[in-house]
């Protein structure tokens, strides 16, 4: 029971801020801005140095990290100086920073989590609207530049069109390359029309008026967890970080009285 209790998430969140109160009220603010004296540890110089790496693709040179070390000091300086003078006391900015800071404590480690494909599975099939495919449709169409011309022409027992670069028949493509293909005003209107053997339309397009013979359409399906797996992933730690940041919220109002005059 315990050892499930301490892989919970949100149990190392409230053991983060119980750490963090311990240490405030028995050892004042860890940033004493009535101090004097700044230490750069190892820890802090390497990570100084590794900011540097990431950002630039190299190690600093000595020279560099001089320079990088005097601007730490300059910002610790002013920083020390600001909390002195109470400047972070009723500042918007400030506080909705620190606000950020504890919902990112609360939800950490969902952004590094590895998860196994059975959480993934079960959250596809808990939520598969979000990732259903576009499905297909199989058509042909004829082009006109004028909607008359295209009235006057589904009139005819064969009709014929005129030359467009456009495809004259489309074989079961996604929806969405139809879309891009014949455009916005077109995909929707192709989307009213039912699957048969007789010409249909006028329907207009960017380009001019068409008669489609719609042949087929595929609704869409949940494809598998091996062809959208990063989606769902990204899905699933998106929604379990917005999850443990309002649980860990929770918790926390809990222990407050809120007061609106």
């Amino acid at each position: 029971m315990i050892r499930r209790l301490l892989r919970e998430p949100l149990v190392h969140f409230l053991l983060a801020g119980a750490a963090i109160y311990i240490g405030l009220v028995w050892f004042g603010n860890p940033v004493d801005p009535a101090s004097r004296t700044i230490s750069l540890s190892d820890d802090e110089r390497a990570g100084i140095a590794l900011g540097f790496e990431r950002t630039v693709g190299r190690s600093p040179t000595d020279a560099e990290m001089d320079g990088l070390i005097d601007r730490w000091v300059r910002e610790e300086v002013l920083y020390r100086e600001a909390l002195r003078l109470g400047l972070d006391r009723d500042d918007a900015v400030v506080r909705r920073r620190l606000s950020t800071k504890m919902d990112e404590l609360a939800s950490a480690s969902a952004e590094t989590e590895s998860v196994s494909d059975k959480t993934l599975e079960k959250w596809l099939a808990d939520h598969p609207q979000r990732f259903v495919d576009n499905g297909t449709v199989s058509f042909d169409q004829l082009y006109f530049a004028s909607e008359e011309a295209a009235g006057n022409a589904k009139a005819q027992a064969n009709p014929r069109g005129f030359p467009i670069s456009l495809p004259a028949s489309v074989d079961a493509k996604d929806r969405r390359e139809v879309r891009d293909i014949f455009g916005q005003q077109f995909a929707e209107a192709l989307a009213q029309l039912s699957p048969g053997e007789t010409w249909q339309g006028p329907i207009p397009s960017g380009f001019g008026w068409h008669l489609v013979r719609l042949l087929a359409r595929e609704t869409g399906k949940v494809p598998p967890l091996a062809e959208v797996r990063d989606r769902v992933e990204a899905d699933w730690r998106n929604a379990t970080i917005a999850e443990r940041r309002e649980r860990a919220y929770r918790v926390l109002r809990d222990a407050y009285r809120v007061r609106v005059d």
